[in-house]
């Protein structure tokens, strides 16, 4: 019997076959952001009840009819060309003629993706900051922010390398224009 040679692992795949490897709790999210794992528990009501008001506006009014997918699992590119992140949107939008998460996989590219959105719970700073580096290095269009702290919205667009060039933040309450493809104004006065 002969023993064959194996490569030894990089940090990186054996930081990547531990966070495939986690058994969460039902209802707990496990993402891989930015060479970190980070576990979140359930969503309290108040943070389903504001991606619901959403969903039923994009619904009626968008002018491109959207698919929409809860918790989907997103591969996105690491940060300097490193370890990819794997991140788990509140919400994903796809046009639906793509019928993008039709034979997906639970993790999958984030091609054709045309906007995340992200209403802030127990770890605002990642859906802030390294959540909104991870969706611009993925080249996704728009990410919505609700900050429930801050009692803002805010739309981030123009990706480029690690970030959005462009945003526009609005106090909750006042509406927020989604461009196209969507095409319609956000009214955010229920999510008080």
């Amino acid at each position: 019997m002969t023993a064959m040679a194996h490569e030894p692992l990089t940090q990186e795949e054996v930081l990547l076959e531990g966070f495939l490897a986690l058994d969460t709790p039902e209802g707990f999210r496990a993402e891989l952001i930015e060479g970190e794992i980070v576990v979140t528990p359930p969503p309290d009501g108040d943070h389903e009840d504001c991606i619901g008001l959403i969903l039923e506006q994009v619904y009626l009014n968008s002018r491109t009819r959207m698919q929409f997918a809860g918790t989907k699992g997103l591969i996105l590119p690491g940060s300097g060309g490193g370890q990819k992140d794997r991140v788990i949107p509140d919400g994903t939008f796809a046009p639906r003629e793509l019928r993008l998460y039709r034979g997906a996989d639970s993790w999958m590219p984030c091609d054709g993706v045309t906007m995340v959105l992200e209403v802030t719970s127990t770890k605002p700073r990642a859906d802030r900051e390294a959540k909104r580096r991870c969706y611009a290095r993925g080249g996704i269009p728009l990410y919505l922010l609700v900050d429930r702290e801050a009692s803002s919205i805010t739309l981030f667009s123009d990706p480029e390398k690690d970030d959005y060039r462009e945003h526009c933040t609005r106090p909750m309450g006042k509406p927020l224009s989604l461009p196209e493809p969507f095409g319609f104004e956000l009214e955010t006065a229920d999510f008080l």
